[in-house]
């Protein structure tokens, strides 16, 4: 199964293994999480009983302890008879590796890194690295009910839940529009653009939160996304709508299309910064890799068309797939942003690109995948598109060329899209099988063989002819 792949190749990033085991929590953990819990508890009924009270506290982060009540969010075993399960506070607090990414910055890999980067405190106190693997919120945003310790909790994506910790509780709250909600600090998850990009804050970066050349020189691993596989892997702990059709596919080419605007706004930044060149954002395998002979090397016999031979070429992996994705949504727009990130790729691909430039051709780059990643959110999904993007994948042989991030993308995207059709009753044990080859192939980074990728690449275009694409033509 691909997504037992992909777990594979994520939970091999060692950085990321958490200290503790999913399961219980110990003794002492649960004496303290109950008593969190009748804290914040006793803060959500009052301001339930006290409109007047909520505006005084907006914007204040209370920590998960307030959503862990069984008749909140902590039911153990899922609630039918409520619009949400309930359980999601008990899914994320066992199951979730954003629950203890506090913890993990208190291990082996991450001390040495803080040596490494000769950071002035821990990590676990460190500034660079709590922006992400924890809710680092200046202290007046911090209710009393707060522990830095919870790692990357609820309000880390839902917003401060001072202001509407209460009044989500009502009956009428269903009736509140998004933009009412935000009035008191919720963020609006079930638009798939702000859910992406809340998501790519960290697995992509912001201005005052990234990872750098440096970083993943130290030991922190690079920095790969995909918004619906890495949903299900975490696990998911919300309902998708079950009024819309093929949400699944939604969710995958949004996701690809917000993480090619981000990243792309990032390169901008980055263009014009005093650290420039930034080695980040250039294509990692194409020097960390295992050396073979030269009649045996496939990249010089592929050659380096359109840049310096020793370049190493832009990561052109979040536009790889996307591509597909917005061209079966909108061609003339599609075909301006091919354009456009061929002029970035030549210029990242010279040996002293102007930057200027470079942050010029990205800067129009990000705005054409802005456009046509607001058409992505606003489209109907089906069968039709679901198929036709994954045989656009599976026919594109140059792509494995472009590396071994784009070929990670490339199966994590046919594995996404694949399960999409499974669970729109579509299932196919030889597709799924054919797509479980592909990460095999990118499983190992260094030894990536482009020709062994595009041969895996056929045999799932071959199974997607026989098999679950057949009612997609």
């Amino acid at each position: 199964m691909g997504i037992s792949k992909a777990k594979s190749l994520i939970s091999d990033i060692a950085h990321y293994r958490p200290i503790m085991k999913r399961g219980m929590p110990t003794l002492a953990a649960v004496a303290s999480q109950n008593f969190r819990r009748a804290a914040c508890l006793s803060v959500c009924f009052a301001l339930a009983g006290n409109a007047a009270s909520q505006t005084a506290s907006i914007g204040k982060y209370n920590g998960p302890g307030g959503c862990a009540s069984s008749s909140c969010h902590g039911s153990i075993q899922p609630k039918q008879i409520t619009r949400v399960s309930q359980n999601e506070y008990s899914i994320w607090a066992g199951q979730d590796k954003h629950a203890r990414a506090y913890q993990v910055l208190s291990n082996d890999v991450s001390l040495r890194i803080g040596r490494i980067l000769n950071l002035k405190s821990p990590p676990e106190q460190n500034e660079k690295c709590l922006a992400c693997h924890a809710l680092a919120v200046p202290a007046e945003q911090r209710a009393q009910t707060f522990e830095l310790n919870d790692g990357v909790s609820c309000e880390s994506c839902h917003g401060p839940a001072a202001g509407w910790l209460g009044p989500h509780t009502v009956k009428d709250w269903e009736n509140q529009s998004p933009e009412q909600k935000a009035k008191l600090g919720m963020i609006d998850l079930r638009d798939v653009a702000i859910r992406s990009h809340t998501c790519l804050h960290c697995h992509v970066g912001t201005a005052e939160k990234f990872v750098d050349h440096q970083m993943i020189a130290a030991g922190h691993p690079d920095l790969t996304f995909e918004l619906n596989l890495f949903s299900a892997v975490m696990p998911r702990h919300w309902k998708e709508p079950r009024e819309t059709p093929w949400f699944g596919a939604k969710e995958w080419a949004v996701g690809q299309g917000m993480q090619l605007r981000d990243s792309l706004q990032r390169l901008a930044r980055r263009a014009r910064s005093s650290t420039w060149p930034e080695y980040a954002e250039l294509d990692c395998i194409a020097c960390h890799h295992s050396l073979t002979a030269p009649k045996d090397s496939w990249r010089q016999e592929a050659g380096y068309a359109g840049r310096t031979p020793g370049v190493p070429a832009w990561n052109a992996a979040r536009f790889v797939v996307f591509r597909y994705a917005a061209a079966a949504t909108d061609a003339a727009t599609a075909s301006k942003l091919d354009s456009e990130v061929a002029t970035l790729t030549g210029l990242m691909g010279q040996l002293s690109g102007d930057r200027e430039q470079i942050a010029a051709s990205a800067e129009r780059a990000a705005g054409l995948a802005h456009s046509l990643t607001s058409e992505l959110n606003d489209r109907p999904y089906d069968q039709a598109f679901t198929i036709q993007v994954m045989r656009r994948i599976t026919a594109d042989s140059s792509l494995s060329l472009l590396g071994q991030r784009a070929a990670e993308q490339a199966a994590m995207s046919l594995d996404s899209l694949y399960n999409v059709c499974r669970q729109n009753g579509a299932p196919d044990s030889d597709l799924q099988n054919a797509i479980a080859g592909l990460f095999a192939q990118v499983q190992n980074p260094s030894a990536y063989n482009a020709p062994a990728f595009v041969a895996q690449l056929q045999k799932v275009g071959a199974a997607l002819g026989r098999g679950a694409g057949q009612a997609g033509k």
